[in-house]
């Protein structure tokens, strides 16, 4: 009886948690799909549309090159993503499986940048990007993002969790370092990447500051900046505004589901199969 008590309120608190969560997406959603002649601000306010209409997003792309901003975010986000993976497991894999002196003040030093605002490394990464004569590229919104600490910390971890006995295998078997590290390493590290590629994809994607400070050219800006411009000082339609927020989540949400399937407790299984 008590067991039975303590599930019933454990599922009360997980679906009042799903509704704080579900109900403002619910409500950017229902925003996005009312009619031209109906009222958003009534109070109290409707949470589903009287008279549905897809005018918002019909103007949204028609009246804005909302298509050049999704081609420049998804260029930007998935370049950062393939360089992070690569990068990341690169500079991983020796400081996991090697010995060398000065490893563990190497890791110290770069777990430590996380710390680090971004705000205080700004300036000089705008003072760089300006001497490399990427401003104004999306190449330069792609370097910073290219290597993360935190990346190299997490497959770190995942790479200490190898079983040793892969890697002798692999050695037996003639693998020379990189080939252990692309046989062995990266199939075993196949959750954690994934985990990884999802962490920068939508920090990437969602990025604000970076892309306002390092681009002027209105046919480079990203989905974030693109959005910002729906708004003006003499017009503000929040149906607008609101179906250019459900695109911008949309594909954030489309690549979660298709990968969380991936994502494994432990996936050093995967090593043996490769």
């Amino acid at each position: 009886m008590r067991q039975a008590v303590q599930r019933a309120l454990q599922l009360m608190l997980l679906i009042a948690l799903a509704l704080l969560v579900l109900v403002p997406l619910l409500w950017l959603v229902s925003t996005s799909l009312k009619g031209p002649t109906e009222d958003i601000f009534s109070s109290p306010p409707a949470l589903l549309p009287q008279q549905p209409s897809f005018e918002a997003y019909r103007r949204l792309f028609q009246d804005n090159p909302l298509t050049t901003y999704l081609i420049n975010s998804t260029a930007v986000s998935v370049l950062a993503v393939g360089a992070n993976l690569l990068f990341c497991s690169l500079a991983a894999y020796p400081l996991a499986r090697m010995r060398f002196a000065g490893r563990g003040l190497v890791l110290g030093l770069v777990v430590a940048t996380i710390l680090i605002p971004f705000q205080v490394v700004m300036i000089p990464l705008y003072l760089l990007m300006v001497q490399l004569g990427l401003r104004n590229t999306l190449l330069a919104l792609i370097i910073p993002q290219a290597a993360t600490a935190f990346g190299l910390y997490l497959l770190r971890q995942s790479f200490l969790g190898v079983p040793k006995e892969l890697e002798e295998a692999a050695r037996i078997d003639g693998c020379s370092r990189l080939g252990e590290w692309w046989n062995v390493m990266i199939p075993a590290a196949r959750a954690d990447l994934i985990t990884l590629a999802m962490f920068v994809f939508i920090g990437t994607w969602s990025d604000f500051l970076w892309p306002l400070v390092i681009l002027d050219d209105p046919a480079l800006y990203t989905l974030p900046l693109g959005l910002q411009q729906l708004s003006s000082s003499f017009s503000l339609d929040w149906r607008i505004v609101a179906s250019g927020s459900v695109v911008s989540i949309l594909p954030v949400l489309l690549l979660f589901i298709l990968l969380q399937r991936f994502i494994l407790p432990n996936a050093s299984g995967d090593a043996v199969k490769g």
